[in-house]
C-alpha cells in the first residue's frame, strides 16, 4: 500500500508503540496517587511534558495535554470568550480554518458574539493586510491556522500575532499548528502567539492526544474541565497515560530527524510538482508552500472516482480535509477555484516514510489510469 494521506493521521513510530506499550504493561499506576508507584508515574508524566514541550520550543510547564487537537481549539477559543466575559466580543478568523474552529465560531456568533471571517487570496494566503484592516478596539480574540491542511499555504503567525498585541494589547492570539508541528519550523517562546493547538496522530503518535500551549502571556486562563485539578487545574481528570507516552516519544523521535526529514519531504514534493505539471487535465490547487500537503483537482472526473480507482492500484489519497467528509471543500471556495475543479479536487499529503518511487508510481498511474477517466 502506497499510504498518501498524512494530514488526515500519520503511521505511529516505533517509539511511540513502544512507549505506550511500557505504559500499560508497566507504568499503568495513576500519576495522582502518593504511593511509590503513582509517584513513578508521574515523573514519567513530568517527563512526557519535558519532551512535548522541547518539540514545540515551549516552557515545560505551559504545555496542558488534550484528547486531540479539536480539543484543545474548542477549549482556545471557548476559553478566550469566557476570559472575557462580556467585555467587548469581536473575534477575528480565516474563511479556511480547520471545522474545529469554524463551529466553534458558529456557536460563538449563536451566543452574540462578531466574527470576522478573513478571505485568502488565490493562492490560499491571508494576508497581513487583511488583519490589519480587521482589528478592532474590541477584538478580543484572532485563531488563525499556521498551515492550511487542504493546501498547504503558510500564514506568517509571527507578524500577525505581533501585529495584534500592538493594535490590539489585550487580546489572544491563537493559531491552530495541528499541521505546522514539526512540519515546518518554528519557537513556540519566540512565534508570539499566546495559544497554540497541536496534535499527536499527526506527527507519528496515538490519537487520543493532543495539547494547548498557554503562553505565560496569559497568567490565567479558564479551565477546560473541572475535578481533582490535573494538568495544573486546567482540564481535570485521569490522564491518559499510554497515549501521551506516545506522543511524547513521537515528538523526541520525529524532532532527532526533523531538519533532514523537512528537505527530503521538500524536495520529494517539488520533484512532484515538477512531473504532474505535465500531465494535462491536472490542476495544482494553492500555494502548497509546507513540504506536505499538495491539492490537486482533475475537471470531469468527481473526486470519488478519483479515490476509488487509486485505491485499486493500493494508493491512499483523501479528498481533502478527513474532518469534512461529504462537503464540498469551504477551503477551495474562499479561494475562488471553480466548481468543477472543486467537485475533482483530492489531497496528498507525505511523512517521512514516503519514498520517491511512490510518487513516481502516483504519477503513473494518474497519467495512465485515471486522468483517461476524465470528460
Amino acid at each position: 500500500m502506497i499510504y498518501l494521506d498524512n494530514s488526515a493521521t500519520t503511521k505511529p513510530c516505533g517509539e511511540a508503540v513502544a512507549a505506550m506499550t511500557a505504559a500499560m504493561t508497566e507504568g499503568w499506576a495513576n500519576p495522582s496517587s502518593l504511593y511509590g508507584f503513582g509517584i513513578d508515574a508521574a515523573h514519567a508524566l513530568r517527563t512526557a511534558r519535558n519532551q512535548v514541550a522541547a518539540a514545540l520550543g515551549a516552557e515545560h510547564d505551559r504545555i496542558f495535554f488534550t484528547s486531540c487537537g479539536t480539543e484543545a481549539d474548542n477549549w482556545a477559543i471557548f476559553g478566550t470568550a469566557r476570559r472575557f466575559g462580556k467585555k467587548n466580543k469581536h473575534i477575528i478568523t480565516t474563511a479556511i480554518e480547520h471545522h474545529a474552529i469554524l463551529n466553534c465560531m458558529k456557536e460563538l456568533e449563536a451566543q452574540g458574539f462578531e466574527v470576522t471571517y478573513l478571505q485568502p487570496d488565490a493562492a490560499g494566503h491571508v494576508t497581513i493586510d487583511a488583519l490589519k484592516a480587521a482589528l478592532r478596539k474590541d477584538t478580543i480574540l484572532v485563531s488563525i491556522m499556521m498551515v492550511n491542511n487542504e493546501t498547504g499555504a503558510l500564514m506568517p503567525i509571527s507578524q500577525m500575532a505581533k501585529l495584534t498585541h500592538k493594535l490590539c494589547p489585550d487580546a489572544v492570539f491563537h493559531t491552530d499548528a495541528v499541521q505546522g508541528f514539526l512540519k515546518i519550523p518554528f519557537s513556540a517562546k519566540t512565534l508570539g502567539a499566546d495559544l497554540i493547538s497541536v496534535s499527536s496522530h499527526k506527527i507519528h503518535g496515538p490519537k487520543g492526544a493532543g495539547g494547548l500551549y498557554i503562553s505565560p502571556r496569559l497568567k490565567s486562563f479558564p479551565p477546560l474541565l473541572f475535578g481533582g485539578g490535573q494538568e495544573n487545574g486546567y482540564r481535570s481528570g485521569t490522564e491518559a497515560t499510554p497515549a501521551i507516552m506516545g506522543f511524547a516519544a513521537a515528538c523526541a523521535a520525529v524532532s532527532a530527524t526533523f531538519k533532514d526529514d523537512v528537505m527530503r519531504e521538500k524536495t520529494m514534493l517539488d520533484d512532484l510538482i515538477v512531473s504532474l505539471q505535465n500531465l494535462e487535465k491536472l490542476h495544482i490547487n494553492g500555494a502548497h508552500d509546507a513540504p506536505h500537503i499538495l491539492s490537486l483537482s482533475i475537471a470531469g472526473l468527481p473526486t470519488q472516482n478519483t479515490i476509488n480507482i487509486l485505491q485499486d492500484n493500493d494508493i491512499c489519497v483523501s479528498a481533502g480535509s478527513a474532518c469534512a467528509k461529504g462537503h464540498r471543500s469551504h477551503v477551495l471556495e474562499a479561494m475562488g477555484v471553480s466548481p468543477a475543479l472543486i467537485d475533482g479536487s483530492f489531497r496528498i499529503s507525505i511523512s517521512r516514510h514516503t519514498t520517491p518511487q511512490e510518487l513516481q508510481t502516483l504519477v503513473r498511474v494518474l497519467e495512465q489510469e485515471v486522468l483517461p477517466r476524465a470528460r
